[in-house]
């Protein structure tokens, strides 16, 4: 195509949009949703908010290490440039095919993001970007190149550049302009640099190779030494201060064979595997953790079911509290912190709002323990999944030197959603059955999220990372290390697949690099979410073991639940005997004590019995019944009431025996009567007093009845779950998006719409300001004759906006036209209208 023949190239950012179909647009919002925050009155507005530094540093940060390296490349590079030369500065010499087959797509990447603007004969850098990525002597280039010549000799005097020229075997010039131009032709010259080079001293070409590839500065006295002078003589090296040379970035790139970075990353690292398994074993594995998180998370609300720690006055839970919480549960601090704030985000426990605020179970959680255990687990992953709330945190420090406490404030993280989802992510583009090595993994995500200016200690996305590999490894989202076949049902991704997926496929696609194609795994919406979690409950469902309705009594005053128990079966005995140990079978024991507790929650003797051969596959055990009927015998034997406190028995004999122990001096116990004792103690201290002294009595009531103490629930008032805190704006859906780029083209219609000579704002972009008699006159001849107008006009709520209308008809002090940039018939009111303006005869 000729040069006639091509379409004018965009003179700015603003026309190169304005060229944009509506695919294309959307496809920049969608990446770049800050910029729809408000919706842009026109795409001028839009070229300007995607130039503004906050949303540039937003977008370079989420670009790929190659897409970045590519925009580096280009803020070293000519402005404008030519593709051939970016091509030259990314593959080199040499022309490195990958990074070749790569840079159409990076620099697509880059288009799309409204980064890059203009044709492949010149490309420009958006000017915001180019301030960000361009060395200087404050900001390093992560190219490690320096100034150009012509940059660095801006302030050295006429006579300077002369001799440098001279020196370097160039003619002399007139003028200094042209003396910096022939010196960078020499430069950018492989020919002809090459020759210069040839006669350089062997310790001068080694400064350079020092410099090379940066940083480019270096130190030299008021004396320079003659291999530096050498260099300084011809330019090689530039004076920027006193006692400072700088490399010049033409001389660098020569010696670097044209590559502006030193190791191009067109491919992204292979998430290598640590071990194969086999999928069923994964799958098992995976069901396993999955039932044992759901019996930590109910036995941590248990343990917190009549009220649990107290809250902090600066919120969350104090050192000593999570501490008590891991030695319940038999786990470490920080996985005790993560089961604590997996069930906050959830919804499973909150502040109780009292006076005293305590920890407490929620309403909610009473309805989820009716659930069965497959959708349990679900309701726990779909919070766990979109959470902010980072519990590898706890025990940290905040910017202000604070300990980060569990529950407390400063846990949240709004990148761990986006993390957590792209591990997962990765594990689901292996092969069923492989455990990723989990440097890989991280290795991976630096390339997709490259660190800028941080040190690997600063790497939150890394941290967030090893917590997200762990966490669905506790969750039994993996089993193994390995993506279980009800997480990928999670996630919405589609069967494993069996090579590879650094492979190169077959098919429509496979002339894209693999590294861009789709990732195997999205953020879902709401909607599917809950589509993909109730598959994952289905596929889990037949994993997890069927609760059981028996135990196994043993001689020796236990009890074995060969699995997970039925919610009245386990509720019961957790009541009747205290855990032992836990495991794939529950060992229960039964003691004095717990067969009282039995009894004090309103059990008889009977009752018990009755229980146990009803739920025991194995016949009750004598010494179990002798137990029974034992504590059964005493208890309530002995009456504690109020007097402070009093206690009575039929059997005056059993009251001298307690008068005669010594153990029962702290108590002040009197005879008041043969068959009652008074105490100084209160009733509750007595009872503890004389069950330790191996006794079983009974507190009772004002009328003498056996006062039957049963557990109280605390629950919270309703509470709803915390809401994540956004990693910046929401990607728009596609309604707020058809009418944002509806808006969009309105507005620019309106603003770009020729007008007659004389009728244009005297500022760019402002309203048109006609009084009112005007404005009623213009509406009115403009109905008669047909013709269109340009408006201003502001809304209800004070937004102002331009219009290109056809008035139908003016009545009542409203008009009724035909709105262009609206694409449909609209009734203003006049007074809302600032001014009119007629279009040019040519407007189209």
């Amino acid at each position: 195509m000729s040069t006639e023949d091509r379409p004018s190239a965009p003179r700015s950012l603003a026309e190169a949009l304005r060229g944009r179909d509506d695919v294309s647009l959307g496809a920049l919002l969608r990446s770049r949703p800050d910029l729809i925050t408000p919706v842009p009155s026109d795409l001028t507005q839009l070229a300007t908010r995607a130039g503004t530094r906050a949303s540039v540093v937003r977008a370079l940060e989420r670009l790929d290490r190659f897409t970045l390296q590519t925009a580096e490349a280009l803020a070293v590079a000519a402005d404008p440039a030519t593709y051939d030369e970016l091509l030259g500065l990314m593959a080199g010499d040499d022309a490195d095919p990958a990074v070749a087959a790569a840079l159409p797509h990076a620099l697509g990447v880059l288009r799309e993001q409204a980064l890059v603007w203009g044709g492949d004969d010149r490309l420009r850098l958006v000017r915001t970007a180019r301030e960000l990525l361009a060395p200087s002597p404050q900001h390093p280039s992560p190219t490690g190149l320096g100034p150009t010549v012509q940059e660095a000799t801006a302030g050295m005097s006429p006579g300077r550049i002369q001799e440098i020229v001279t020196a370097a075997g160039l003619p002399s010039t007139h003028d200094s302009v042209s003396a910096v131009t022939s010196l960078t032709e020499l430069f950018s010259n492989r020919r002809r640099m090459a020759a210069l080079l040839a006669g350089t001293p062997a310790d001068s070409l080694d400064v350079l190779e020092r410099l090379v590839w940066g940083p480019p500065y270096g130190q030299v006295t008021a004396d320079p030494a003659p291999r530096l002078r050498w260099l300084l003589d011809r330019g090689l090296l530039l004076p920027t201060a006193p006692g400072t040379v700088v490399l010049p970035r033409e001389v660098a790139l020569h010696l670097r064979r044209g590559l502006a970075h030193r190791s191009p990353e067109p491919v992204p690292p292979v998430v290598e595997a640590a071990a194969v398994h086999r999928p069923q074993v994964v799958d098992s594995t995976a069901a396993g953790q999955a039932y044992t998180a759901l019996a930590t998370v109910e036995e941590l609300l248990k343990d917190w079911d009549e009220g649990g720690p107290a809250v902090l006055r600066a919120g969350g839970l104090s050192v000593r509290d999570l501490k008590r919480t891991a030695v319940a549960l038999d786990v470490p601090e920080p996985v005790a912190a993560f089961w604590v704030e997996l069930a906050y985000a959830a919804g499973l426990i909150a502040p109780d709002g009292e006076a005293d605020e305590r920890y407490a179970a929620t309403p909610a959680y009473d309805e989820w323990r009716e659930l069965p255990a497959a959708e349990r687990w679900s309701r726990l992953v779909t919070a766990w999944l979109p959470a902010t709330r980072t519990a590898g945190l706890v025990g940290g420090r905040d910017a202000k030197d604070r300990t980060l406490s569990a529950l407390g404030p400063g846990l949240d993280r709004s990148a761990a959603p986006e993390v957590r989802h792209r591990v997962l992510a990765l594990l689901a583009g292996l092969p069923e059955g492989t455990a990723p090595a989990a440097e890989s993994v991280l290795e991976r995500l630096r390339w997709e999220r490259p660190l800028r200016g941080a040190q690997p200690e600063d790497d939150l996305r890394g941290r967030l990372a090893r917590w997200a590999l762990s966490e669905a490894e506790l969750l039994g989202v993996t089993g193994r290390g390995a993506l279980s076949a009800h997480g990928r049902a999670l996630l919405g991704a589609p069967a494993a697949p069996a090579k590879s997926p650094e492979a190169e496929p077959s098919g429509p696609g496979d002339k894209l690099p693999v590294h861009h194609r789709p990732a195997h795994v999205t953020t879902l919406s709401a909607t599917e979410q809950a589509v993909a979690s109730a598959a994952a409950a289905r596929l889990l469902t037949p994993l997890l073991p069927e609760p059981l309705d028996h135990v196994l009594l043993q001689a020796d005053l236990t009890a074995v639940a060969p699995g997970p128990l039925r919610r009245p079966l386990a509720d019961m005995l957790g009541v009747l005997a205290d855990v032992e140990s836990k495991g794939g079978a529950t060992v229960y024991r039964f003691t004095p004590g717990s067969v009282r507790r039995a009894l004090d929650a309103g059990r008889s003797a009977s009752d018990l019995h009755a229980f146990l051969a009803a739920h025991s596959r194995t016949p009750v055990p004598q010494p179990l019944t002798y137990l029974i009927d034992d504590v059964a015998r005493r208890h309530g034997h002995l009456r504690v009431g109020a007097a402070s406190a009093y206690v009575r028995c039929d059997d005056d004999a059993v009251l001298g025996e307690i008068l005669a122990d010594k153990r029962a001096a702290s108590l002040g116990l009197r005879r008041l009567a043969p068959t009652v004792l008074a105490a100084q103690s209160d009733p509750a201290g007595l009872l503890e007093g004389l069950r330790a002294m191996g006794f079983a009595p009974a507190a009772e009531s004002a009328e003498g009845d056996v006062l039957i103490t049963r557990a109280h629930a605390h629950r919270t008032p309703p509470r709803t779950a915390p809401e994540p805190v956004p990693d910046g704006p929401p990607v728009p859906d596609d309604t707020l998006l058809t009418a944002a780029l509806r808006a969009i083209r309105a507005g620019d219609l309106a603003s770009t719409t020729p007008r007659k000579p004389g009728t244009v704002p005297a500022v760019d972009g402002e309203l048109p300001r006609t009084g009112s008699a005007e404005t009623l006159a213009t509406m009115q001849a403009a109905v008669l004759t047909g013709e269109a107008l340009w408006i201003g006009y502001v809304n209800a709520e004070g937004a102002a906006s331009q219009r290109v209308i056809a008035p139908i008809r003016v009545e009542g002090g409203f008009v009724t036209a035909y709105d262009h940039t609206a694409d449909e018939v609209r009734t203003y009111p006049l007074h809302r209208i600032t001014g009119v303006a007629e279009l040019a005869d040519d407007a189209g």
